[in-house]
């Protein structure tokens, strides 16, 4: 594989993390860049590896992986999505500063997880082609790992713009990316 078809695939691997991202940056309260380089390490980590667990699984996990890896991805999301959104509704009353000021690392990891499966699918497909899987799985983990840093961020300034409103906007862009996902893989 070529440094630019890397470069892309790993900007392609990071897209749906740095859309999730924009939503957890707008449900904190006033998140620094010590947090967004929190966020943006747990997503490049599980972004990292996802690739490579594909990759060892091979062949053999590839027709499940395709065809449930959107639905996985999905259903993970759109839950989390929902959460948000409830959490969003609940809060109605309180004032902005009743934000969290981080996310739970579990939090962050599933979400990571969700956004991440695609990855675990095109690692099976580079276990059959010339390429150095880790120097792959880093390139992924770190395109993820910047754009979800700047992602959160972002979603700062979209947090200070909505308001009391940013918890759900963040929900209902974890349900869009997953959504987006479904829609990607049916219309193929």
């Amino acid at each position: 594989m070529n440094p630019i078809s890397l470069i892309l695939l790993a900007l392609a691997m990071s897209t749906d993390a740095f859309a999730a991202a924009i939503g957890k940056g707008s449900s904190l309260h006033k998140p620094r860049l010590s947090e967004a380089l929190r966020t943006g390490l747990i997503f490049g980590v599980i972004e990292a590896i996802t690739p490579i667990i594909g990759w060892v699984v091979g062949q053999a996990a590839t027709r499940w992986v395709q065809q449930w890896d959107h639905w996985i991805a999905f259903t993970l999301l759109v839950v989390l999505g929902l959460h948000m959104i409830y959490n969003g509704l609940k809060h109605d009353d309180e004032e902005e500063e009743q934000k969290p000021d981080q996310h739970s690392f579990w939090i962050l990891a599933v979400t990571a997880f969700a956004t991440s499966i695609d990855a675990l699918a095109v690692g099976v497909g580079l276990a059959f082609v010339d390429v150095n899987i880790f120097v792959a799985a880093a390139a992924i983990g770190l395109a993820t790992m910047t754009m979800v840093t700047i992602g959160v961020m972002l979603g700062r300034v979209l947090g200070n713009v909505v308001g009391k409103r940013a918890e759900i906007v963040g929900g209902v862009v974890l349900m869009l990316v997953g959504a987006t996902i479904l829609y990607e893989h049916l219309a193929a």
